[in-house]
């Protein structure tokens, strides 16, 4: 049940990660001056592909899936989307994009080829990353709801037992 639960949140989030990925990369394209924001939340990109391209193949394989490394990865790619999302939303002042006066004054924008397609692709990629963070953070949940019986049950790494009372 987790797993095809897990499945189908990377599935999304493998989705949301292609768009954000190419939205990031052609603002990026279009910009000549490269601001950091922007660049972070190519960073953030980056890093959604190889938590959840790993998360996928810890879903289909159960002998790569370590509990403690999906939590830490889940959980970096959790905090990462939220803070790239509030960048992005806060420096792009979430206004219209076919105002002039306002494509010509955001750092963001200024300086691409095509303002008020930069303005778009940001705006759109904002809504990506608050979407994989939500994403993300229900994958958390379902890693960390996974691994409880893992800990518990010893298979963490912990001390070898012998057999319960019962089994004596």
């Amino acid at each position: 049940m987790v797993s095809i639960a897990q499945i189908f949140i990377r599935t999304f989030q493998f989705l949301f990660t292609l768009l954000l990925t190419a939205l990031v990369g052609n603002a990026l394209n279009d910009n000549s001056n490269s601001p950091a924001s922007v660049n972070f939340a190519m960073f953030v990109a980056a890093l959604n592909w190889v938590v959840l391209l790993y998360g996928l193949v810890a879903a289909f394989i159960e002998s790569l899936a370590i509990p403690l490394v999906l939590i830490v990865l889940d959980s970096l790619a959790t905090l990462f989307n939220l803070i790239a999302g509030i960048v992005l939303a806060a420096r792009l002042h979430v206004h219209s994009c076919d105002n002039w006066s306002y494509l010509l004054s955001n750092n963001l924008i200024n300086g691409s080829d095509s303002p008020r397609k930069t303005c778009r692709e940001l705006q759109a990629s904002t809504a990506f990353l608050w979407f994989l963070f939500a994403a993300f953070a229900a994958s958390l949940v379902v890693s960390f709801i996974s691994s409880k019986g893992s800990f518990s049950s010893g298979r963490a790494g912990g001390a070898r037992r012998g057999p319960a009372m019962s089994q004596v």
